[in-house]
């Protein structure tokens, strides 16, 4: 399966965020390596979205989006660091 950039995740994560999401730096659960949602692997099928590690592949996020209700899951984030101003 192909995948496309973090940027990708710009709409859907502003439903849940009140900044652009995609500059956020995140830390991965699975190898510690730290780097912005925008340098992300995205995948996306009919089933949902999953974001991974671009460092070590580790699952990161998992967003799910019907017609009236959306889901998020961060299991494979352990912190995520928004810059202010």
């Amino acid at each position: 399966m192909q995948h496309v950039d973090g940027n990708a995740l710009a709409g859907p994560l502003a439903e849940f965020f009140s900044f652009d999401a995609t500059t956020a730096t995140a830390r991965c659960n699975g190898c510690g390596a730290l780097g912005e949602l925008a340098r992300a692997m995205v995948y996306r099928s009919g089933a949902g979205t999953v974001v991974r590690c671009s460092t070590c592949d580790h699952v990161l996020a998992t967003l799910v989006e019907t017609t009236d209700r959306a889901w998020i899951g961060l299991s494979g984030i352990s912190a995520i660091e928004v810059r202010r101003g």
